[in-house]
């Protein structure tokens, strides 16, 4: 009994939490962003893919008309899609997403994914 009153309180608080983002998230890729983290770390991979790909899309016109604070989110979105695929086992979508956060925000975290990608790539293809 206890088990299904638990169990009844995580889902009515994740039903809630996904309402109050959904209604707040509409056009906030920052938001967007924050619930696909969330959902990641719950390991919600789909869901948390969808989000990441709404910032993708709200970003998705001219990138030269972003400012520094939107090239940070895009780029986060990217890589945490990159993560995301790589948990799902997708590794070619996670290289390209991985190598997409690294042009729109390079640094170590993303140099450091794509190295392990095309590691992993490379022993899946090598001949046994």
């Amino acid at each position: 009994m206890v088990t299904l009153i638990a169990r009844h309180i995580k889902t009515t608080s994740l039903v809630l939490l996904v309402l109050t983002f959904g209604a707040c998230a509409k056009e906030d890729p920052a938001r967007h962003l924050n619930l696909g983290n969330w959902y990641l770390q719950r390991g919600l991979l789909d869901e948390a893919i969808m989000e990441y790909r709404e910032v993708s899309r709200l970003y998705g016109g001219e990138q030269s008309q972003l400012e520094r604070d939107q090239f940070q989110i895009l780029g986060k979105a990217h890589l945490k899609l990159a993560i995301a695929y790589t948990k799902k086992g997708w590794w070619e979508y996670a290289l390209n997403e991985a190598k997409r956060s690294f042009d729109i925000t390079p640094n170590k975290d993303c140099h450091d994914l794509i190295t392990l990608i095309e590691e992993k790539l490379a022993q899946d293809n090598a001949p046994a």
